[in-house]
């Protein structure tokens, strides 16, 4: 059985807890749309700075986040994400991208990953899949971002063959699928249905389901379930969330229910030294 991997904390955050019997130094979860200061329709804990949202109002969201974790802004890094499967190994030279500043982002990067504690590595959503990896024995974490684009190029496959690189066994990576966009909700046509067709050819049931002509109901995190599965992944080290973002009005902001006007949500990961 699948239990809920978050649990809600503060009006702004989804603690995740599904880490916590294998350490009690993670700073994981991923936020809600509540408990902030932006105005409609960022309303109102925005925090993606690239949308049109007044960024001092967003900045004091990231600042009310680095106080509910305990983890100063100076101690994040942010990335532009497009929506592609660039990874980045992530250093205390890092330190501070793109926190109050879109354009001081790492460039083109939708991975990050770090063996560094006290380190947040941050990425925004708004339906997009958020993954997160933990690796207990090299105590490496990582994150991604996984929108159509990015699953279809496996970006958390990715992340998964890059630690087997550095001797992590794929058995010893724990994975988990966050809130995001649901089938219920998600509707798409055959140009995006053949890309995951020739993805994941004829190897595994595919996660979607025709609804009329040209329409399909795509399930993206069971797409990128399986696509960790693929990697090498064990099941029982894969948990997956039931929140879905477009349902979840007074929770989450989404991209396709508010029609490409709204915030972002934020997943987040770090390793504090105790």
């Amino acid at each position: 059985m699948n239990l809920e991997p978050f649990i809600k904390g503060q009006e702004q955050v989804l603690e995740l807890t599904a880490w916590r019997h294998l350490s009690d130094q993670i700073a994981a979860g991923f936020t809600t749309r509540n408990g902030g200061e932006s105005q409609h329709p960022f309303d109102s804990f925005n925090l993606g700075l690239h949308v049109t949202d007044d960024a001092k109002k967003v900045n004091k969201n990231r600042e009310t986040l680095s106080e509910i974790l305990g983890f100063p802004t100076s101690n994040w890094v942010c990335s532009e994400q497009t929506h592609d499967n660039k990874i980045v190994k992530v250093t205390r030279e890092h330190l501070g991208a793109g926190v109050y500043e879109y354009e001081q982002s790492i460039k083109d990067t939708d991975g990050l990953y770090t063996d560094e504690k006290n380190i947040l590595l941050t990425l925004c959503y708004a339906d997009c899949v958020p993954l997160f990896f933990y690796s207990p024995e090299k105590e490496r974490i990582g994150i991604a971002h996984a929108g159509w684009k990015g699953s279809v190029k496996d970006v958390g496959g990715k992340m998964v063959r890059t630690w087997c690189k550095d001797g992590i066994e794929p058995n010893e990576i724990y994975a988990v699928i966050g809130p995001a966009i649901g089938k219920c909700c998600y509707v798409v046509d055959d140009y995006v249905k053949n890309f995951v067709d020739n993805l994941l050819k004829e190897d595994f049931l595919h996660p979607y389901d025709q609804v009329s002509e040209n329409q399909y109901s795509l399930d993206l995190k069971q797409l990128n379930y399986v696509l960790l599965l693929k990697a090498g992944l064990s099941k029982e080290n894969i948990k997956v969330s039931s929140y879905c973002t477009s349902c979840e009005e007074n929770l989450f902001f989404s991209h396709r229910r508010d029609k490409g006007k709204t915030g972002r949500m934020m997943n987040f990961i770090g390793l504090k030294e105790v």
